[in-house]
């Protein structure tokens, strides 16, 4: 079956563009102009496997105010669009729940090339074998069933987030560089910055309630990477 997309741009030009190489891949394609229209789709029928998200939209939502909201009952994958000087709204969007972003102007095909990469991540870990719960002191990371507990209590992470925490601790103690973090989490297709990494594990410590200052689960290693410490 194929994977359905839904875009949302207020510009037609942009959504019809990227469509019609999406639809020429293979894909099934859906198109909203604002963000409000994004969060009805994904509420009425929640079948979307990836989302493309202009970060400047019209209206009383932008992109960034649809992606938090959407993270409130939506673990929908989201690439998404932004002007090649918002490197602030960028950042933002990583650290509510983005999963990878593209800067306007880009190449349609460049567009194509991340919605495969990000979906065959899902693939990937779809498709591995039966791995057993990891347990620490304070931290249980259960992979089958997708839940992390932190002092007995379940943490609600994002796929992304969850990724992450999961290559770092089935090798603790190794330090991983940002770029090593990246092939394992993003795959090696990742177009972006490697501080994507740095945003994503800032974020990954608020949910455990981790500290960079008095790490419990994750330390940074200055001038290298990260590591796994529980």
């Amino acid at each position: 079956m194929a994977h359905r997309i839904l875009i949302a741009d207020d510009e037609p030009e942009i959504r019809r563009l990227v469509s019609s190489y999406l639809v020429d891949d293979g894909f099934d394609v859906e198109e909203v102009a604002d963000g409000t229209s994004v969060l009805d789709r994904l509420q009425r029928q929640p079948a979307v496997d990836l989302v493309v998200l202009d970060i400047r939209m019209p209206g009383s939502l932008d992109g960034i105010d649809t992606l938090r909201e959407l993270r409130r009952f939506s673990d929908v994958h989201v690439i998404l669009l932004t002007a090649a000087a918002e490197e602030t709204d960028r950042l933002i969007g990583l650290s509510v729940g983005a999963d990878d972003y593209i800067t306007k102007p880009f190449s349609p095909r460049e567009v194509v090339a991340r919605v495969k990469a990000v979906l065959r991540r899902t693939r990937i870990a779809a498709s591995e074998p039966v791995a057993e719960p990891l347990v620490f002191s304070g931290i249980t990371v259960d992979v089958e069933r997708h839940v992390v507990t932190v002092d007995d209590e379940v943490v609600d992470l994002s796929a992304l987030q969850f990724s992450l925490l999961r290559a770092l601790a089935e090798s603790p103690e190794r330090v991983f560089a940002r770029h090593q973090l990246i092939d394992r989490v993003w795959g090696r297709d990742f177009y972006g910055e490697e501080r994507i990494v740095d945003v994503h594990i800032g974020n990954l410590r608020k949910v455990l309630g981790d500290s960079a200052a008095s790490p419990r689960f994750i330390e940074t290693v200055r001038g290298v990477g990260y590591r796994f410490v529980a």
